[in-house]
């Protein structure tokens, strides 16, 4: 029979991954998965019959509690918040599948929008079928008001989602289409890569300027990118292919900029654009 520390390690990297879906920072993750593991030893003799629902359960109430208490910090960000990145070198079509279990970028981008309680019920539910009653138990509240939080975080998500359906060897290739069009400044080709109603976001958290809100249209975005491309802290920079959160990407590198770019796309077109250039943000791999 396993010691507790074993059965508990068997679970941490299931933990880490309820966390990070919830707050979107590994580091707070492996923070509230060692406050489980210390509530997990001061259990002592209480029965646990079924522990991975017993650690989740905890953990998603820690969770809910740095969420909570974020609020204040994320709201005096500097500029727009976005999850980290997990940046792996992308080497060809079996890169993705020799990815971590990742959450895609689109969804971590959607999770930021929700309140707390509805973050924490969505993803309990959703992503790791926890019962309702049990969802309830980790906010606090009724069954009734549980379902309510996952309804309206579910609504909430649908509505402010930027559509993402293609597949990754598709993705690869409208990013690059993209890529040259804006080194090209050739707007009319950004035009045909770019969906109507693109967003972009970037995230400089006080490290780099950038754009402070988030640009909508594909005519103000293309303008965006262009000015980057052809503006002098670009001078020198290399850009690398890149798997931001298992989505097609790329990782900027050079001696003014360091940052990584991840896209959605939908029917041929991006529809998204996500700048991380918050260095303390990127989780990048040893081989990129």
């Amino acid at each position: 029979m396993p010691s507790s520390a074993e059965a508990f390690e068997a679970e941490r990297s299931h933990l880490v991954a309820v966390a990070y879906r919830m707050l979107g920072s590994v580091a707070e993750a492996q923070d509230v998965v060692q406050e489980a593991w210390l509530r997990y030893t001061r259990a002592g003799d209480q029965e646990i019959r079924d522990l991975r629902g017993w650690l989740t359960t905890v953990t998603g109430r820690l969770c809910l509690d740095v969420l909570k208490s974020s609020r204040v910090s994320r709201e005096a960000y500097t500029g727009m918040w976005l999850p980290e990145y997990f940046v792996d070198p992308d080497v060809g079509p079996a890169a993705q599948a020799e990815q971590r279990d990742q959450v895609g970028l689109a969804l971590l981008v959607v999770l930021e929008r929700l309140s707390p309680e509805q973050r924490v019920a969505l993803v309990l539910h959703d992503a790791f079928a926890v019962p309702y009653d049990e969802v309830a138990r980790v906010l606090g509240t009724t069954e009734a008001t549980a379902r309510q939080h996952a309804s309206r975080g579910r609504k909430a998500a649908a509505d402010g989602s930027v559509r993402h359906n293609a597949g990754l060897a598709e993705q690869r290739s409208v990013l690059a289409a993209f890529l040259e069009a804006v080194n090209n400044g050739d707007m009319a080709a950004l035009a045909s890569v770019l969906a109507p109603d693109v967003v972009s976001i970037s995230d400089g958290g006080g490290f780099t300027s950038t754009a402070l809100r988030p640009i909508v249209g594909a005519d103000k975005v293309s303008r965006f990118f262009v000015g980057i491309a052809h503006g002098s802290r670009m001078a020198g920079a290399v850009l690398e292919p890149a798997l931001i959160n298992g989505t097609a990407g790329i990782f900027v590198r050079g001696d003014t900029v360091y940052g990584a770019l991840g896209v959605t796309v939908a029917d041929g077109r991006i529809t998204g654009l996500f700048q991380q250039l918050n260095p303390a943000k990127l989780l990048v791999s040893d081989l990129l």
